[in-house]
């Protein structure tokens, strides 16, 4: 019995002497944690009736696409999340033949100026089409205008959305 207790008692010293510094290490704090945005300014996107200014649209027939492209600036006192444009196309009896969308993928921020671009699969009974603008946090109030301000880039904000792969 004695013996018993001896052995219990010597494995218990033990199993405190391994764990005890394992149960210290895990005591110690692991340093605070730092902000991603530390000392950053950043302005939350729009949300509600965003405003923006676009130029008069050009369509041109690219093979098979009929593509648009026109240029837009971000009248709001905050950047605008994902701005959309869908177009619907038209016959002359009013018809729906056809549509595309454009997307400014990222934030367009205030007095920002980028070239939307909207690729559409073409149909020769197309007449006639009619521009939708959204974005996520609410809706758009375009507003068409001669030229814009500050409109000095030519290039696509980024890809179309209907963007097809070229064939190998």
């Amino acid at each position: 019995m004695n013996r018993a207790r001896f052995v219990l008692a010597a494995t218990l010293t033990g199993a405190c002497l391994v764990a005890g510094p394992a149960l210290a290490e895990q005591a110690t704090q692991a340093p605070p944690m730092q902000s991603v945005l530390a000392g950053k300014k950043f302005t939350p996107p729009l949300k509600g009736q965003a405003e923006v200014e676009f130029t008069k649209p050009e369509t041109k027939k690219e093979k098979d696409l009929v593509v648009t492209t026109f240029q837009v600036k971000n009248m709001s006192k905050a950047p605008i999340a994902r701005l959309t444009v869908d177009v619907t196309w038209y016959d002359e009896k009013g018809t729906v033949v056809g549509g595309g969308k454009g997307v400014i993928n990222g934030l367009l921020q205030p007095d920002e100026v980028q070239t939307m671009r909207i690729e559409s699969g073409y149909n020769p009974k197309m007449k006639s089409n009619n521009y939708n603008f959204s974005h996520p946090n609410g809706t758009v109030k375009p507003k068409q205008v001669a030229k814009l301000e500050g409109a000095d880039t030519k290039e696509p904000a980024a890809k179309n959305a209907t963007a097809t792969k070229k064939k190998k």
